[in-house]
């Protein structure tokens, strides 16, 4: 019985010694079996495409071929980020100019629908401001939002530039129109009110801005029937 034990013990201490022999035998079985030779017994790769390059290859291991494939996606890279960055700006300029510019559509509404639910006499004549609702020329949509405010920009031939805009607003009491008109001289940054008022039929019409009333009437001198500016 104890020759039998110390066979066992043997046995025991002599496998952990085989593992480890066994170990690279089997490592290089292994390596033997996914690794492909040519016939100069170097390792052989696939070939770089447009398509299939991942970067991984060196430039001085690339064939010709494989160099003007890489250039060439390189390339299409290069024009795809270019244009992709384009069109980020142009699309950030469009909704600048759409919703923060001084002379955005956007910005003149909101400016004039405050100034309207703040002055008393447009709370008189349409109701209380926070039932007033403003909106553009009517559509489809049943959303007020949605619809489009008319409104021009031009400019004259002295520089001036001239901004005219009208929507709609409700109220519990009547409805109304609302008319802007601004202009912005060739030397100036800011568009300044030239009329804001607002009409209701039947109603006598409320200037919340009115610079021609404000101006001085110029004199017209008349000599043999003909008026002289």
């Amino acid at each position: 019985m104890p020759a039998k034990l110390e066979v066992l013990q043997t046995v025991a201490r002599t496998l952990p010694s085989i593992g480890e022999t066994a170990k690279p035998a089997l490592a290089r079985r292994w390596y033997a079996t996914h690794t492909t030779s040519g016939r100069d017994g170097k390792p052989t790769r696939r070939a770089i495409s447009i398509t299939s390059d991942d970067g991984r290859y060196a430039w001085s291991e690339l064939s010709r071929g494989e160099k003007a494939a890489r250039t060439t996606q390189q390339s299409f890279n290069f024009v795809f980020v270019t244009a992709g960055a384009i069109g980020t700006i142009c699309v950030g300029y469009l909704l600048y100019q759409e919703l923060f510019a001084a002379d955005s559509k956007t910005v003149q509404f909101n400016q004039a629908v405050d100034r309207i639910k703040a002055d008393p006499r447009c709370r008189e004549m349409l109701g209380p401001s926070n039932k007033m609702v403003f909106h553009g020329e009517a559509t489809t949509s049943k959303w007020a939002r949605s619809r489009p405010l008319a409104h021009s920009l031009e400019v004259d031939r002295f520089g001036t530039t001239h901004f005219r805009m009208h929507f709609y607003v409700e109220g519990t009491e009547a409805r109304g129109t609302v008319n802007i008109h601004m202009t912005k001289k060739s030397d100036a940054t800011e568009l300044q009110y030239r009329l804001l008022s607002v009409s209701v039929p039947g109603k006598e019409t409320i200037y919340l801005e009115n610079a021609d009333a404000k101006s001085p009437k110029t004199k017209v001198a008349k000599m043999f029937g003909v008026q002289w500016k």
